[in-house]
């Protein structure tokens, strides 16, 4: 039901853009909030560092966190929420130069 009702809201904000009654960012900013969040675990949040060749320190300076941190999300001790899980999601599909 919920999926359903969130398909009907995108259709109905992109015909709003189309018909020139919301810009683009507009449209942009709902589509990220109607976006559930990703979930990463641990193994693929090291899959993600590995496959961009940085080391844990490196990660942790892009995303603002502390090593601590990423070392915890890797071995399955934490998660990561709120904006770090967002960074994730973007960095896992455009990667690191996003950030640069």
């Amino acid at each position: 039901m919920r999926k359903r009702m969130i398909d009907e809201m995108r259709e109905t904000m992109r015909g709003l853009h189309d018909a020139g009654a919301i810009d683009k960012q507009t449209l942009r900013d709902f589509e990220a909030q109607a976006l559930p969040p990703p979930s990463y675990t641990a193994d693929t949040i090291r899959n993600l560092r590995e496959r961009l060749h940085v080391s844990q320190g490196v990660f942790a300076a892009y995303l603002n966190a502390s090593v601590s941190t990423v070392q915890k999300w890797e071995n399955g001790e934490k998660k990561p929420s709120g904006a770090a899980l967002r960074l994730l999601s973007v960095i896992d599909r455009k990667g690191l130069e996003v950030l640069a």
